[in-house]
This record gives C-alpha cells, structure tokens and sequence, in this order.
C-alpha cells in the first residue's frame, strides 16, 4: 500500500489544534527511539470520513490491542514509529476484523477493550515486536509507563515524537470501577492516548488505555481497563481459526 496520502493527511492533521481523537500524554517525556517495539499508530477512517487517531499495541503477528471506543469504519495500522515527521516509510498494514468487547459499554467506559486482527502477518523486526500480557488479577503492578503520539499540554497538538510519562497506579479510588487499575493526578493520559499500554515491571502491558482525567472529587485519575482480567477472552480470539 501507498503510504504518501496516508502522511499527507497525518502531516495535515499535526498542524491543527484539538481536533485528533488522541489524547495528551502530560507531564512526559520523549521515549528512547524504539525502546517500545510493540507501541502502534491507528489511523482510523471514521463513517463521515473524518480522520482520527488512537495508539495501540502489537501482542503477536497478527493482532493488535486497542480500546473499544477506537472503532471505525476504516482502520491501518503503522508500525515501528517513533517521530512523525517527517513522514517516515514504515510499515502500513490495513485492519482486517475488528473485535471490540461484546459488553462494552460507550456510556461507562466499562470494558472498554478490542482486538484488531491485521490483514496480513507481520514479520517481527528490532523496531517491531510483540508485548507479554499480565496475568496476574490480584496484583498491583509497580513501576507503570504509559507511552503515545497524543497532545502534550504545552503544545496542545499531536506530538512529533513518541512520548512517555512513569505512573503509580492507586490502591484505591472514591470511583471504583470494576476491572481497571487508576493513577491518580494530573501527570499521565488525558482523553485518552486511548488504546495504548499501561507497561509494568519491564515490558509488561497491565493495562489498556481507556480515559484519562476523569474527575471524581476530590481526586481526577485516569483508567486502564485490566488486561489480566480479559485474558481468557483475548487469548480465546486469538486461538480462533
């Protein structure tokens, strides 16, 4: 597939302001270039044929992990990133079938989860590798970073660059929800970075993006829809022929 048109349109989109489906990784920094092989770009193709963006996560060859609420009508895959521009000739690879969560709720954000399987197999590279899934529910996981392309706070604009910003996730919140680690402040995602991992204890996604700076008094936090908690239903979908 031709990658030109799809940059234009990413180049196009890094210069306006508020209008990308991403989110805002604040108080981060720049990632290492492609210390996170397994972070992916979804260019999605809305049903009016807007564009929007969310992150995502390679956990074998042939599918990727996203959140729910990143469904479209139209989605590509670009993996092996770190900078956006300029547009760089990595590799594209359209989405095949999306599998978004069957009780997913758009309303709460509950079980805010998806898998996409890609139209063709990747073959694994230095700068493109699969993540480990945590499997352990009664654990909270130490040591948290969360990475994306999503606004950062000063800019407010699509970063250029793949960014990063360490977490610790909170024993508890006064908004439990079922399922879900939180981090508690300001600092990490906002609105999102959606569909990107929460990455523990080395390379280990815990958790899947779901909503950031969320405000429930006195505290704001964000959400990450627990991974360990879904396991039997993601491993069930990849194991399908």
């Amino acid at each position: 597939m031709a990658l030109r048109s799809t940059w234009v349109v990413l180049m196009l989109v890094l210069s306006l302001r508020g209008q990308v489906h991403t989110g805002k990784i604040i108080g981060g920094h720049p990632a290492v270039p492609h210390s996170r092989p397994y972070m992916v770009l979804l260019e999605m193709r809305m049903w009016n044929d807007e564009t929007k963006f969310c992150a995502g996560f390679l956990i074998s060859n042939e599918f990727v992990v996203t959140a729910a609420h990143c469904q479209a009508r139209i989605t590509y895959v670009h993996l092996g990133l770190h900078k956006l521009i300029p547009p760089p000739t990595r590799k594209s690879i359209p989405v095949r079938r999306s599998i978004p969560h069957k009780e997913f709720n758009n309303n709460t954000g509950y079980n805010d989860l998806m898998l996409l399987q890609l139209m063709e197999k990747v073959n694994f590279t230095e700068n493109v590798r699969p993540i480990h899934l945590a499997n352990r529910s009664d654990h909270l996981p130490q040591r948290c970073i969360v990475s994306g392309w999503g606004f950062t706070e000063e800019y407010q604009e699509l970063a250029s660059e793949l960014m990063e910003v360490n977490l610790t996730l909170a024993k508890d919140t006064s908004c439990p929800e079922p399922h879900a680690f939180f981090s508690l402040g300001e600092i990490g995602p906002s609105h999102g970075d959606s569909g990107g991992p929460l990455v523990c204890e080395g390379d280990v996604a815990y958790g899947v993006v779901s909503r950031g700076n969320q405000s429930c008094p006195p505290y704001k936090y964000s959400v990450f829809i627990k991974i360990p908690d879904y396991l039997d239903w993601i491993v069930s979908h990849l194991t399908q022929k």
